[in-house]
């Protein structure tokens, strides 16, 4: 099993369709048994659903997605736990452990008029009756 996390100075990134880098964990006996952080190389949105297939992910922790990067993860196959802060390997200790407070509802929504502007809208989640 293969989990990613949107990264950056070892936090959750908290734009999906902006990540430059994911951080990506090997995963065996509900154990995290290597780790590496991977570039995107410039791709961003729903291009990103396929650059994490291709690098075999089957799970992903992010802060915000929008609604076309969701629908293309959920195209991909990739499982999908948003609306999370904080340190990046932590994130994936408390998901292993069935305990990741995240937000299943967790949305961005864009307006490029006047600038941008960026808002995450949802109620947060503990996911430990879900795993």
């Amino acid at each position: 099993m293969k989990i990613a996390v949107t990264y950056e100075n070892q936090e959750v990134f908290q734009h999906f369709g902006h990540c430059e880098a994911f951080k990506i964990y090997e995963i065996a006996d509900n154990a995290v048994v290597s780790s590496e952080v991977v570039g995107t190389g410039g791709d961003g949105h729903e291009a990103l659903a396929g650059f994490l297939r291709r690098h075999g992910v089957d799970t992903l922790i992010c802060g915000g997605i929008g609604g076309g990067a969701r629908m293309a993860l959920a195209q991909a196959g990739i499982e999908l736990y948003p609306g999370v802060t904080g340190d990046a390997d932590a994130a994936v200790e408390a998901l292993l452990k069935g305990c990741l407070d995240y937000n299943p509802d967790t949305m961005c929504n864009h307006h490029h008029e006047g600038g941008e502007h960026h808002s995450c809208h949802g109620n947060g989640h503990t996911c430990g009756g879900h795993m």
